[in-house]
């Protein structure tokens, strides 16, 4: 690989990492924007079948979905650093936090200026649902499955298995017919299936040296369980942040301070209950993966040692919780690719689509549920998050104005919100 060549690149995922908000959802619109629209690394049709398959493994979807891209350009080397360079801004914020959090004064004021990033999450998404309506619904069968998918996912929304469920049976829906789609010719049988034992060997690895660590109480047993507990989280976490979050809270927080497990792990990590959710918010405010909590949550979980030790928490709270991410989706995503061959995967991925765009509308309306928009109770606030939803949605699909500035223009706003107290 010629590194030089893919600069371009390279700078544009950096960019995109630094005006990435409103979590996996906000993200593929970004993608769209900078990806499809602006630079053309995919097409339509190729990111909304990334994003369909990396909703289907566990771990950081937007992130996964992010590296195939990377991958498809150049390569696994080329995946690695694309991943590097989408995760490390927002973890290297999330890693300070876990430093400066009791520092951090009028917390109130510091989140009323990110007040107008969700209700532009939202118009990023509904963007998004628009956009890949146009690929991915054409027939009453899609229309039926995108309706559908939508009110499920709106209902079920933090419900962890739910869109893993929608998309398998929305590929199920679509094999009733083979006349769309026939078999064409014999596809190739030869599947590797070896890389994936390094992912379980590393599963296994970290959970045996985690447990002989506590077991025999090792002086510094900090790292080892805490590579583990993360390693852990972006094995088996389908949901993305929604779900990673309450797992760490119970992990560190609810589970240490219960009389039995204080009796038999008196050394287990935890974090203060307070620092937690003010992290939980924050990662919401910046952008980047939600994932990038990893890196604050390390940091705490080993704030009690020294500032070395806790910087080693940032380190491996970021390294671990995105470690499965990547190895799944480059393990997994070749033997897709062999699949893909077969009718009977091809036909699904009909529906598999139009279960995405479902998906993608269910979420828009389901996060509005959490906005103002109720323009009787007497402030301008409903009204503001009203026209950042819709002018985020037109300057998308109106504009060629580079998506990353939009943040930056609703944080002005929330500034200017904030100052005039209105």
């Amino acid at each position: 690989m010629t590194l030089y060549r893919h600069i371009p690149f390279l700078k544009a995922v950096l960019f995109h990492s630094i005006g990435a908000f409103g979590g996996p959802q906000g993200h593929f619109g970004m993608m769209i924007k900078n990806f499809v629209v602006r630079r053309h690394d995919v097409t339509e049709q190729e990111l909304l079948e990334y994003n369909a398959f990396c909703q289907m493994l566990p771990g950081a979807s937007s992130t996964q979905t992010l590296t195939l891209i990377g991958y498809k350009r150049g390569g696994i080397p080329l995946a690695i650093i694309t991943l590097l360079i989408w995760m490390t801004p927002a973890c290297f914020l999330m890693g300070a936090f876990s430093f400066l959090v009791e520092y951090i004064g009028n917390k109130e004021t510091v989140a009323g200026i990110f007040n107008f990033i969700q209700p532009m999450s939202v118009g990023f998404i509904a963007f998004s649902a628009f956009k890949m309506s146009r690929v991915a619904v054409n027939n009453p069968i899609t229309t039926v499955i995108a309706i559908v998918a939508g009110i499920i996912s709106f209902s079920l929304f933090k419900t962890p298995w739910t869109f893993p469920c929608i998309l398998v049976t929305a590929g199920i829906a679509t094999n009733f017919s083979s006349k769309r789609i026939p078999q064409k010719g014999i596809p190739p049988k030869k599947i590797r299936w070896a890389n994936i034992l390094i992912f379980f060997a590393v599963f296994a690895l970290a959970g045996y040296i985690s447990e002989t660590a506590r077991k025999q109480n090792w002086p510094n047993r900090g790292p080892y369980n805490l590579f583990e507990n993360f390693y852990r989280f972006g094995s088996l976490v389908f949901g993305g942040g929604d779900v990673l979050i309450p797992m760490m809270y119970q992990q560190y927080v609810v589970h240490p301070n219960v009389e039995r497990i204080e009796e038999k792990n008196p050394g287990a990590l935890k974090i203060d209950k307070n620092d937690f959710l003010t992290g939980s918010g924050m990662v919401r405010a910046i952008p980047g993966p939600v994932f990038s909590i990893g890196s604050y949550m390390g940091g705490l979980a080993l704030k009690e040692s020294n500032y070395n030790i806790q910087l080693l928490g940032c380190i491996i709270g970021s390294i671990a919780l995105f470690l499965p991410s990547l190895l799944l989706v480059l393990f997994f995503f070749p033997v897709w690719q062999n699949l893909k061959k077969y009718a009977v995967i091809y036909r699904s991925l009909e529906g598999v689509n139009a279960s995405v765009v479902g998906i993608m509308a269910g979420s828009t309306i389901f996060l509005m549920k959490d906005i103002s928009v109720d323009i009787t109770v007497g402030t301008v606030l409903p009204f503001v998050n009203i026209i950042v939803i819709v002018g985020t949605f037109c300057l998308l699909a109106f504009t060629k104005l580079r998506p990353q500035f939009i943040p930056l223009l609703c944080l002005l706003l929330g500034i200017a919100v904030n100052y005039f107290h209105l």
